[in-house]
C-alpha cells in the first residue's frame, strides 16, 4: 500500500491506496492534476486514468473510501449525501471501484470549491 495525498483547495488528506488494478492504473499515473467538481457533499474530479469496472464496484460507499468513477474517468470522495442518496448515505451516482483508504476525516472536503485546484501526488 503506497500513502498519497490529495490537496484540494486549502485542503489536504492523507490516503493509504488498496491493492487493485484501479489503484495501480492510479499511481502509474502521478501525479494528478485537475480542478475539483462538487454534486453535494462529494468531491470528485478527472484523471487521465481509464479502467474497467471492477466486480466489488459499489455506489453506497462510507466515508474515508476513495472511489474511481469509471463512467467518467474521475476519482470521486464522497463525505455526505449526494442528490441520489436515500437518507443519510454517501451514494454516487453509479458504481465506483473504491481504491484507497483516507487516513484524515474526509469531511474536511466540504471547505472545497467547484473549481479549484486538485493535486495527487505520493509522499516522499
Amino acid at each position: 500500500m503506497t500513502r498519497l495525498t490529495i490537496t484540494a483547495g486549502s485542503v489536504t488528506i492523507a490516503i493509504k491506496t488498496r491493492d487493485t488494478p484501479t489503484a495501480e492504473a492510479i499511481l502509474d499515473a502521478l501525479p494528478i492534476h485537475a480542478r475539483a467538481r462538487t454534486w453535494g457533499e462529494e468531491v470528485y474530479f478527472d484523471t487521465p486514468v481509464s479502467v474497467p469496472r471492477e466486480p466489488e464496484a459499489k455506489a453506497v460507499v462510507q466515508a474515508g473510501e476513495i472511489a474511481f468513477w469509471t463512467d467518467g474517468d474521475a476519482i470521486a470522495i464522497g463525505f455526505g449525501p449526494t442528490p441520489v442518496s436515500r437518507g443519510d448515505e454517501i451514494r454516487l451516482a453509479s458504481p465506483a471501484n473504491i481504491w484507497a483508504d483516507a487516513l484524515d476525516d474526509v469531511r474536511a472536503m466540504a471547505a472545497v470549491r467547484d473549481g479549484e485546484t486538485v493535486v495527487v501526488e505520493s509522499v516522499a
